[in-house]
């Protein structure tokens, strides 16, 4: 009988639970061990930092798990594959089992086999499996292809010999590698005939198709193409992609028709009201596509990536707008993209409950992006329509840089879509090209990768190995008492250990250091609290008396600027050794710096208060995003679509003072981490939370996982106070907020502001105050549409230095003819601001027969501005950005902007009747007139 995912994803972990396997839920999407990696993109990765040693395991010594896993950036990059092919996705599913020193290749084979045929009971006969043949200084993995071949009765037509990219496993050009072997099945109908293996699978996914890897970990190479050398203990790491396993269980060649994909493409085809054939038509496509992109769209947005314009928010910006896109060429009208993600919401949020918690989250901002993405689209495509017609015309293939530029930076129109969107009509992008011209512009503009810098320093796990983690004793106490257990120097590019903005050159472990180094202490237990969670870390002071041993050396002391968790649980205190010399075993005094951390406190604990308090204003969704709790800040950030009304503010700060007036203690348990899930507590789902967990509740309603320090009764926040919203992303605002005496300064700062703007606004009361501002603004904008309407007269009248008089009409006459183009370059009143230059252009480029070049300029004491202008037909062969540049250098500037209009300024006006006199000769060296 056909089984269900969950049903195999059940065996699967079943299996290996009976088998003394520690089955582990999935780890976040967002590595947690790996700042160089967009996304968690093997079951592996969660263990990485196990398998290179730089972890100790604490469970046991083998795992299972099914991890989610996305596949869009680097090296493993399926995006432009998902809906074209039969097992292609953006977000999958691996099922996976790992033994860490325990087991090796024998158990690993014998558990797949018996697996596979025992559990799953697959027919042997549809299975080929590969293994290592040997490759550069590695030999064949003949212990694993004998072992195949007692354990399955195949022969070599079945255990068959791979080179190095199909069988050979490497984490970098570094650290653990080796032979990995693969078991592929066949999809098709008849007998299987082996010598076949290697065809791929066609589109319908008939053919062979790999379901499981196991890889031996049992080499380790110290350098890049240096030679490599047994590890003391091999390691296993197995995946197999639960959609491909479904397909094969459930009896289907693709994975679309599995029972985790077919629901949601069925749903797509009944949105766009067509019917779904399986083929590979458009239609076709674009239904997988969307199916597939909701899903990653629901579960990025369950961990808290919204769509923005860099990194892993930009990854998902560009599969939501993929998806939209789709579903614009099905002819789906309506926003539709929230509600296939809300279906996968349903149908998985039981095994993944983060995706029913932040169900509204995902409806919410979804349907926010696709609104404006719509509009977006519609702008670009009717662009790019009268841009392919002109290109027809004109008998060109490749689309201009500039155009696909400026559809980008001027109405947000993504690169790689127009290029998608015009290689499906045949024509060439040069999408390196645009991409560069708008680098300059927005420092990049379309995403930005992971710092590949951002890796662990060595120096840390160096340290760990020798300390290992810390405790931490700060909850109840301010002091302690510890010994140093590993030391670090800091060394600075030559700059002074104070210097700000300076680059790390290197991080040693030593046994120790004098006065005046950088250094980063390493105790067995500290009262210091190290940044995490969106609280920074403690400030204070080491202290080691050496009197009393006889010697006449110096007490050294050690100020703390700053606390950290670089690695595990071991805590660094960085800062300055100002006295004495410190060394390894040391027994020191840790002083936390009280005052600064009871600031810290209230504005951490303030912010739990804000979390329930925006929540129960605006509703579930507004979940938080991200936070800072230092001394003097407390930055909020938050899910919501729409800047929050006065009235919505007046609200949380309402209830957030009515909750610190009670004075209510702050109460802390610890909990596994399935207690505190049922007491209903909130979690943020980036943070990385162990099998025990601390709860922190304010009130009834405000319960959060959380391991910061907070104050110990409600009361000591003493007052809240707004200090601004605003927006920082798609879906993200900012609340900026201060307590106790930060806020009483800052109310104190706006009732003295208040008092100097009645004084000059000569108002007696606050509702006259009021009256009288509303007036004088009112004035104001009258004032400036009349010095407007005047501006724009004068600069029509053509007073300036070459103006003609007669206004526009005298202009007109000065124009000349190059190459069938009429050229007009005019200097305007003094002063005139740069939108009316732009304006009067536009006017006289209009009044001018088609095609028309038309600079407008005009000076001021310390500047020369200039607009230019080029009909809309005439931008195939002329472009206002280019044409303004060699003009503006006359002036000492330079310029850019659109194909039919540019601006430019520069410092020396003296230079600007030769910047005029040089238009006609730009145009004729385009033209060849």
């Amino acid at each position: 009988m056909s089984q269900s995912s969950a049903e195999i994803r059940r065996a699967f972990l079943d299996f290996f639970a009976a088998r003394d396997h520690e089955v582990v839920p999935s780890a976040p999407l967002i590595p947690e061990n790996d700042p160089t990696l967009m996304f968690v993109n093997a079951g592996m990765v969660p263990f990485k930092d196990v398998f290179t040693g730089a972890e100790a395991r604490t469970g046991r010594p083998r795992a299972a798990s099914s991890q989610k896993c996305i596949r869009i950036s680097g090296k493993h990059n399926d995006l432009e594959n998902v809906g074209v092919t039969a097992r292609h996705h953006t977000f999958f599913e691996m099922l996976g089992n790992f033994s860490f020193g325990d087991y090796f290749k024998e158990q690993a084979i014998v558990h797949a086999w018996d697996l596979l045929v025992g559990t799953w009971d697959l027919d042997p006969s549809r299975l080929v499996v590969t293994v290592f043949g040997g490759e550069a200084d590695f030999a064949p993995d003949e212990e694993a292809a004998a072992l195949w071949k007692n354990v399955t009765g195949f022969g070599d037509d079945r255990v068959q010999r791979l080179g190095m990219a199909d069988n050979f496993w490497s984490m970098g050009d570094t650290g653990p590698c080796g032979p990995c072997s693969e078991v592929h099945y066949f999809h098709g109908d008849g007998p299987v005939d082996p010598s076949t293996f290697g065809a791929e699978p066609g589109i319908d996914g008939r053919g062979w198709t790999e379901i499981w890897n196991l890889v031996f970990m049992q080499y380790d190479r110290a350098e890049k193409g240096g030679a490599a050398t047994p590890l003391p203990a091999p390691c296993v790491d197995t995946g197999a992609g639960l959609e491909r396993v479904a397909g094969v269980l459930q009896g289907v060649t693709s994975n679309y028709d599995t029972d985790l994909m077919r629901h949601l493409v069925a749903f797509a085809a009944s949105l766009a009201g067509k019917r779904y054939t399986a083929g590979a038509g458009d239609d076709d496509v674009s239904m997988r596509v969307i199916a597939d992109h909701a899903r990653t769209t629901a579960f990025l947005m369950a961990e808290g990536v919204l769509p923005d314009k860099q990194a892993r928010p930009y990854v998902l910006r560009r599969v939501m707008r993929r998806a939209i896109r789709h579903g614009h060429r099905l002819g789906i009208d309506d926003l539709f993209l929230h509600r296939v993600a809300l279906e996968v919401v349903a149908r998985m949020g039981d095994h993944y409950p983060e995706l029913r918690a932040r169900r509204s989250l995902i409806e919410e901002v979804t349907k926010g992006e696709e609104a404006r993405f719509r509009a977006t689209l519609a702008r670009g495509l009717k662009k790019l329509g009268q841009l392919f017609v002109d290109m027809k015309k004109a008998e060109r293939t490749a689309v201009d840089v500039a155009t696909v530029a400026d559809l980008y930076t001027t109405y947000g129109f993504p690169i790689d879509l127009t290029e998608v969107i015009a290689r499906e009509r045949g024509l060439d992008v040069d999408v390196v090209g645009a991409r560069a011209l708008v680098k300059g512009e927005d420092g990049g503009g379309e995403g930005g990768d992971i710092d590949p810098n951002a890796a662990l320093d060595v120096a840390y796990r160096e340290a760990h190995a020798r300390a290992g983690d810390t405790v931490f004793t700060g909850y109840e106490h301010e002091t302690g008492t510890s010994e140093v257990a590993a030391l670090i120097v800091v060394r600075r590019d030559g700059a002074s250990a104070a210097a700000a903005s300076r680059t790390v050159v290197s991080r040693t472990v030593v046994d120790e250091a004098p006065a005046g180094a950088e250094v980063e202490v390493v105790v067995a237990a500290t009262p210091f609290y190290a940044e995490s969670g969106g609280q920074v870390g403690d400030h204070g002071v080491l202290r080691q008396r050496r009197g009393g041993d006889g010697t006449e050396e110096e007490d050294v002391t050690v100020a703390v600027t700053d606390t950290q968790r670089p690695v595990g649980r071991m805590v660094v205190h960085g800062g300055i050794v100002t006295g004495g010399t410190l060394r390894v075993g040391d027994a020191v005094t840790l002083e936390v710096d009280s005052v600064r951390r009871a600031a810290v406190c209230r504005n951490h604990s303030a912010t739990h208060l804000l979390h329930w308090a925006l929540r129960a204003t605006l509703g579930a969704h507004a979940q938080q995003k991200g936070s800072l709790n230092g001394p003097d800040v407390l930055r909020f950030d938050f899910a919501h679509n729409q800047a929050m009304t006065e009235a919505e503010l007046a609200q949380v700060e309402r209830l957030v003072n009515a909750k610190v007036i009670t004075n209510a203690p702050v109460e802390t348990e610890e909990m596994s981490l399935a207690e505190a899930r049922a007491r209903g507590a909130m979690m943020i789902f980036e943070e990385k939370y162990g099998d025990r967990v601390r709860v922190v509740t304010m009130t009834p309603d405000s319960v959060e996982l959380c391991g910061g320090t907070h104050v110990r009764r409600l009361g000591a926040i003493g007052f809240f106070k707004i200090v601004s919203e605003g927006g920082t992303a798609a879906g993200v605002r900012r609340i900026m907020a201060a307590t106790a005496d930060d806020a009483l300064r800052y109310v104190a700062a706006l009732e003295d502001e208040l008092r100097r703007v009645r004084v000059a606004a000569k108002a007696a009361t606050s509702g006259d105050l009021a009256e009288k501002v509303a007036r004088v603004v009112q004035n104001e904008r009258a004032l400036q549409k009349r010095v407007k309407a005047l501006e724009k007269q004068l600069a029509e009248g053509g007073s300036g230095g070459n103006g003609a008089g007669g206004g526009l009409d005298g202009m007109l006459q000065r124009a000349r003819d190059v190459a069938g183009t009429k050229v007009l370059a005019v200097e305007v009143a003094e002063g005139t601001n740069m939108g009316t230059l732009v304006e009067v252009a536009e006017k006289l480029r209009d009044k001018l027969a088609a095609p028309a070049v038309v600079l407008v300029a005009a000076k001021t004491k310390a500047k020369a501005s200039l607009a230019l202008v080029v009909s809309k037909s005439a931008t195939d062969r002329l472009s206002a950005g280019a044409l303004i540049k060699p003009v503006a250098a006359h002036v000492g500037g330079s310029g850019g902007g659109r194909p039919d209009m540019a601006r430019a300024g520069g410092a020396n006006v003296g230079g600007l009747a030769a910047a005029l006199a040089a238009l006609p000769g730009e145009v004729a060296a385009v033209l060849g007139g």
